[in-house]
């Protein structure tokens, strides 16, 4: 069975989360849920998908989920696409799995 945990990966950079993110959301959520075929965790935003809004908004919630500044959360891939990497800097590995943890297993 996958986990949330497939999502998370370390890298020399930072830490990289896997994204599912649903604009146009009547609430921003994060996380949802955790998508085992996309090995993604799912989130929702109010912002539409025009004019970098919604990834702007996807940071600023991943940055205060994580509690880090705005620069320490920067987009990887998939600026124009629903599927998106993120690098978290200044976290541990241990620290971002250990939060999820905490929201996925109650």
């Amino acid at each position: 069975m996958t986990s949330y945990k497939d999502a998370i990966k370390g890298s020399s950079q930072g830490v990289l989360l896997s994204l599912h993110v649903i604009p146009g959301s009547s609430q921003t959520v994060f996380p949802v849920t955790y998508n085992q075929w996309r090995h993604s965790i799912e989130m929702k935003v109010c912002s539409q998908a025009k004019e970098n809004k919604a990834n702007t908004e996807v940071l600023e919630t991943i940055a205060q989920f994580f509690q880090l500044a705005g620069k320490d959360v920067i987009l990887i891939s998939g600026e124009k696409n629903r599927e998106k990497t993120v690098c978290l800097k200044n976290i541990a590995p241990g620290r971002v799995e250990g939060m999820l943890k905490e929201f996925f297993d109650g």
